[in-house]
């Protein structure tokens, strides 16, 4: 039987092509404005100027393979620096033949990240447990050596790479937690705690961090008694995590004031003590909703790890300008930094997409 339409009454119609696809995208990203359109033009032109050469010198007419600087024979970028100098940049003057506890290191960190971060698996609390507190026993017995057959490795060879990592995992690891008491201490009812949670907070906060590391490594030791020392690298430590601390601290003090009183209130008239109320109660939504301040904390941090440069520690941008000063290899300053930038922008990006998808993953509640 053959449809009939009431009269005034028509079929719905497709769309319009220019609504949707990839049309509708560029008119509403690239054109949507005046402004819009003008700014896609300017950065169509910086990008058809300064991309092709960038290509041109980095991939096109680039050397990649050799062991001296004459293996660079062509115009392009000479990679074959970062690959003669690769050893020295990831592990600094770390002896050869021991390489391979830093490698079991990494190895071991990644597989308890790993696990942590994929849902569905078991013992997670385990694992968690083993990475806050047996992982730094493990970690610190494998690179310093010295006990269970190891050989002991001073920290003052420890450089490139595998240091900025060490530095930077044990700052985020350790200012965390110490963060959060602060942010708990500055919000205390009790004026004593809260005084010298402001007063640690407002000092770490109100000195930059090379002057932290400049005490930390000279002016530190000549109030010891003589004979006791610290190693260098533990002070920079130290520093780094009280410096970045502080930090935290603020950061998660915004995410506890915008937790309503109400919510402590009923966990109060339930029968909650002060410490179950923030451990189940508050703790949990705040530090939710400070996600992006964390890791931007985090991002900031693995950047400042190339101050420990001034105190004599060669962490991987320290390397990349040792290397850039051999007489054999001048005039190369370009190939080092550029390589430091992209190592750098993945570790921080990586950081930054990880926070994303926990904004997605743990926003229950804030979807609207």
């Amino acid at each position: 039987m053959a449809d009939h339409y009431l009269p005034g009454k028509h079929p719905d119609l497709p769309p319009p092509s220019f609504s949707i696809g990839p049309i509708a995208w560029v008119r509403q990203n690239l054109f949507s404005s005046y402004l819009n359109t003008t700014l896609t033009i300017l950065a169509s032109f910086i990008i058809y100027y300064a991309v092709p050469p960038l290509l041109q010198w980095a991939l096109i007419d680039a050397d990649f393979f050799g062991e001296s600087r004459k293996d660079c024979s062509r115009e392009g970028a000479c990679w074959v620096f970062i690959g003669v100098w690769m050893k020295q940049l990831m592990y600094g003057r770390y002896p050869e033949a021991d390489l391979w506890r830093i490698n079991l290191g990494y190895v071991i960190l990644v597989a308890g990240l790993v696990w942590m971060m994929i849902p569905g698996l078991p013992r997670k609390g385990w694992v968690g447990a083993f990475l806050a507190f047996g992982y730094p026993i493990v970690a610190f017995v494998l690179f310093s050596g010295g006990s269970f057959g190891l050989a002991s490795v001073d920290t003052s060879i420890w450089g490139g790479l595998f240091l900025t990592l060490v530095i930077a995992v044990t700052g985020i690891a350790a200012s965390l937690p110490l963060g959060i008491l602060m942010a708990l201490g500055r919000r205390s009812n009790l004026p004593v705690i809260r005084s010298v949670a402001v007063v640690f907070i407002e000092f770490w906060r109100g000195i930059p961090l090379i002057t932290v590391l400049f005490m930390s490594s000279v002016m530190f030791p000549l109030f010891l008694p003589e004979g006791m020392n610290f190693d260098k690298l533990l002070r920079a430590l130290a520093g780094v995590t009280l410096f970045a601390s502080a930090y935290m601290a603020e950061v998660i003090r915004g995410g506890l004031q915008a937790v309503p009183q109400g919510q402590i209130e009923a966990a109060h008239a339930l029968g909650l003590g002060y410490w179950r109320t923030m451990w189940f109660i508050v703790l949990p939504q705040a530090l939710k909703m400070v996600i992006p301040g964390i890791v931007n904390s985090f991002i900031a941090l693995f950047k400042d790890t190339t101050l420990v440069l001034i105190i004599g520690l060669f962490d991987f941008l320290g390397v990349v300008q040792m290397a850039n000063t051999n007489p054999h290899w001048l005039g190369f300053s370009v190939e080092g930094y550029v390589f430091a930038a992209f190592i750098f922008w993945l570790f921080c990006f990586s950081m930054s997409r990880y926070s994303q998808h926990l904004e997605v993953k743990l926003a229950t509640g804030n979807k609207g």
